[in-house]
């Protein structure tokens, strides 16, 4: 079969080597184009017809199929079948065994091409009798350590045609439960079981629950780690173990939680931190040299000794407070891990190395710590180009960043960034657009400090991991034949993690934007800025200032260093005000009234608005290759005082990659809004109020693919009713019917570093179209319902 593909290229190329000899080359480059697809695809049809067992000697059977049944509740099918010893030739979606097909087709490796499909193909998986057995052996030990002691294990064994498919028939019998669990901790040590006590860390299992060898060794894990955060330097898991009593009646085990004696002490030693040296960028080389040392400084600082050249790598407060291994504190690996990941976070930090020595004073134990801290490149520049499509009208924009890692050597970060963009608008007879090109450009200043700049806030907040504040200021500004509109930004942050960074919080004092237009053409005022005709997009373009304060918080029970939990989850909430400080200079007299009668700080109309957000999102994870996921987001955002409309960019928008994903960014709602006499009606699909929930079961097929499967629902309103979004508003009684439906399929590519992510949505409920035509599941038309998504990493 490969012989006679080699021929039919062979005939191919001399035909068009003959061709061209005579001058008359008439295969076309599309000609050649289609030959090689179908080249390939001829290769795909011919390894796919090949017989999957060519290559299977005579007396044995590839192994085809494997299959478990089981009447086990709570250990799966799937979950047993990492103890297979004889697994089936690897099949990929659509294709199936294609990698065994690769590998017959060549009759040896005596060419090339041949070595190559052997390369790529896998040796056909024989049947084997005494792999079955240890598969029948390991299945039956998994399930006796999930309690089912007397579980039996069968198989069923089909051979026909060379090929075998094996079924494992597992009976499992009444598993064994807890019929009382106790500990003898305090007995052996008294300090020991008083702190595990406190952390309530000794309910490791249930009386009635099975009896689970996993749980109970999953317990174990986390008292050491308990331990080992209480000052128990080097404390193993196997000072615990159990005694299980399975002869105290049916089905029923009664298991005691003990201790072992060290064997060099009557106690196990608990450790506090004892001397803590930083060695502050200095290389090896002058450490290791005497004749250098004199080049050296130690310097004290709280505690802490810090060796560094007189030309100092970083400030020796900048260490302190990314550095929580001190003198005295009770040892705990945790202080440890966050001392890494604290140091290593620093941008002009290339590397961390902590060495941990045990000593004793005094009859006292203590952890000697000495740290080394590798400077890196302190100088980053990057240039980007990029090509853009906004409606169909081409453009180019291009940036320019520059960042210095320790500006000020103390592991501050400075960013400069320089931005343009020039778009070529194409010509048309519509009044929407001006037939001539528009571009932007914009500069912004960034400058982050590793460390909470708040001399009055709480010890304990100022001492949280990856804490930083932040400071931006920035301009922009876009340019057209009928406006030029101006954006200035000034902005704070602080934000901070705590529980082993399972809490992270943000925190933006204040935060200011500045939107003005100098100038706008007669036609734009005429047909755009006027209250008759769209008042949401008048407000989108008019000239105001937003000044807001804003606080998020995140937390994951998923903790660092840490076993995942069955049912990992994120929630993240946040609230946002704007206005109330321009509102506090108004009290005062300090401001006037336009013609509109709004407020004015400074000539500047302000807005007002509180906006408030919620997300919550989920994971239940099957087995390791399937997982399901589920995600619900809600905002609600009021406007009141001084503004009648929210900001543009503050209101919510529906569809896209990573909302309903049957319709394409801010395309959905708000609630049976549609006007398609506007065309992009961008600035009428905007809401106050946002509602998205979706589900998605995702399926590992190979290494770097994965598909997805998903159902979206949601949409946006209004929370006022504006002339100009009919069918927008809120209502109790309608918002349900007004649900937007979707749902598709996805594929992911899993490059370790990036995740690619396609998915396909199709409406199923479109709540934009009259009664009665909604539900389009039913009468589906693809060019109106079908969405394409290209995005990086998961939608949630």
């Amino acid at each position: 079969m490969l012989e006679h593909l080699e021929i039919c290229l062979d005939l191919v190329l001399e035909k068009k080597k003959n061709r061209c000899r005579d001058g008359a080359c008439r295969l076309s480059m599309q000609q050649s184009e289609n030959m090689k697809y179908f080249s390939y695809i001829l290769l795909i049809l011919l390894m796919i017809s090949c017989d999957i067992t060519k290559k299977v000697p005579r007396g044995s059977y590839l192994l085809d199929k494997v299959k478990i049944n089981t009447d086990t509740k709570g250990v799966s099918e799937s979950a047993l079948k990492p103890y297979l010893r004889q697994k089936p030739n690897s099949s990929m979606f659509i294709l199936g065994k294609i990698k065994l097909h690769a590998y017959n087709i060549p009759k040896n490796d005596s060419t090339w091409l041949n070595r190559q499909f052997l390369k790529f193909g896998e040796p056909p998986v024989l049947y084997s009798d005494r792999l079955t057995g240890l598969s029948i052996e390991q299945i039956r030990l998994q399930l006796g350590n999930k309690g089912y002691l007397n579980a039996e294990v069968d198989t069923v064994i089909e051979k026909k045609d060379k090929k075998a498919a094996v079924t494992y028939k597992v009976t499992g019998h009444e598993p064994y439960r807890i019929r009382t669990f106790k500990d003898s901790i305090y007995s052996v040590d008294s300090t020991i079981y008083k702190i595990l006590d406190e952390k309530k860390r000794l309910n490791i299992i249930r009386e009635g629950d099975i009896f689970d060898l996993e749980v109970l060794e999953d317990g174990r894990v986390k008292i050491t780690n308990e331990l080992r955060n209480s000052g128990y330097y080097n404390f193993s898991k196997e000072n615990f173990y159990y005694l299980a009593d399975t002869t105290v009646g049916t089905h029923q085990v009664d298991v005691t939680l003990g201790l072992n004696n060290p064997t060099d002490t009557a106690l196990h030693k608990s450790y506090k931190f004892g001397e803590v040296v930083v060695n502050n960028g200095v290389s090896t080389t002058v450490l290791q040299d005497s004749s250098k040392h004199h080049l050296l400084d130690t310097v004290q600082y709280r505690n802490i000794k810090i060796v560094q050249e007189r030309n100092k790598f970083m400030l020796p407060q900048a260490i302190f407070y990314n550095t929580f291994i001190r003198p005295n504190r009770i040892y705990s690996d945790q202080l440890v891990e966050r001392t890494y990941s604290s140091l290593n976070r620093l941008g002009a930090v290339s590397q961390t190395a902590i060495n941990l020595t045990p000593v004793v004073v005094n009859d006292s134990n203590y952890i000697n710590a000495n740290i080394s801290i590798s400077p890196g490149n302190m100088h980053f520049m990057q240039f980007g180009i990029d090509g853009t499509n906004s409606a169909g009208d081409l453009g180019i924009a291009a940036d320019a960043t520059y960042e210095h890692k320790n500006i000020l050597k103390g592991g501050e970060t400075f960013r400069i960034k320089l931005n343009g963009a020039y778009e070529f608008i194409a010509a048309s007879d519509s009044a929407n657009l001006i037939d001539k090109s528009y571009y932007e450009y914009g500069a912004e200043a960034f400058l982050s400090i590793p460390q909470l700049l708040l001399p009055w806030v709480m010890k304990q907040l100022k001492d949280q991991p990856s804490a930083s504040t932040e400071f931006s200021i920035g301009a922009n500004f876009q340019n057209r034949s009928e406006y030029l509109r101006q954006f200035f930004n000034l902005s704070s942050r602080f934000q901070w993690a705590h529980r082993n960074w399972q809490v992270s919080n943000v925190v933006e004092p204040l935060s200011i934007t500045y939107v003005r237009m100098p100038w706008m053409s007669d036609k734009f005022r005429n047909a755009y800025m006027n209250d008759s005709i769209n008042p949401i997009l008048k407000a989108s373009y008019e000239e105001q200032m937003i000044v807001r304060s804003a606080y998020n918080i995140t937390y994951s029970n998923v903790s660092s260093g840490q076993l995942p939990p069955r049912f990992p989850f994120r929630i993240r909430a946040g609230i946002e005000v704007a206005g109330h400080l321009p509102r506090l200079v108004a009290a005062m007299g300090g401001t006037k009234k336009n013609a509109s009668g709004r407020e004015m700080l400074f000539g500047i109309p302000y807005a007002e608005y509180v906006k408030t957000d919620f997300d919550f999102a989920p994971l239940y994870r099957w087995d390791e290759n399937n997982i399901l996921a589920g995600h619900i987001a809600i905002g609600v955002a009021y406007p009141y005082g001084n503004s009648v409309v929210l900001p543009f960019e503050k209101r919510y928008y529906g569809g896209g990659a990573n909302s309903v994903r049957g319709w394409s960014t801010r395309t959905l709602g708000p609630g049976t809004y549609n006007n398609d006499s506007l065309g992009y009606d961008f600035a009428n699909k905007t809401g106050d109020i946002k509602f998205d929930m979706s589900v998605e079961f995702r399926r590992k097929l190979t290494k770097p693919f994965e598909l997805a499967a998903f159902v979206d629902a949601g949409n946006v309103w209004t929370i006022k009713k504006y002339k100009s979004q009919p069918g927008g508003y809120f209502e109790w009684n309608n918002f349900y019917k007004e649900l937007a439906l979707a749902y598709g399929l996805g594929l992911r590519v899993d490059l370790n570093f990036l995740l690619l992510r396609v998915d396909l949505g199709m409406k199923a409920h479109n709540p934009a179209l009259p009664k009665g035509q909604r539900w389009t599941i039913f009468k589906p038309e693809f060019q109106r319902d079908f969405a394409f998504h290209f995005a990086i990493g998961y939608p949630f």
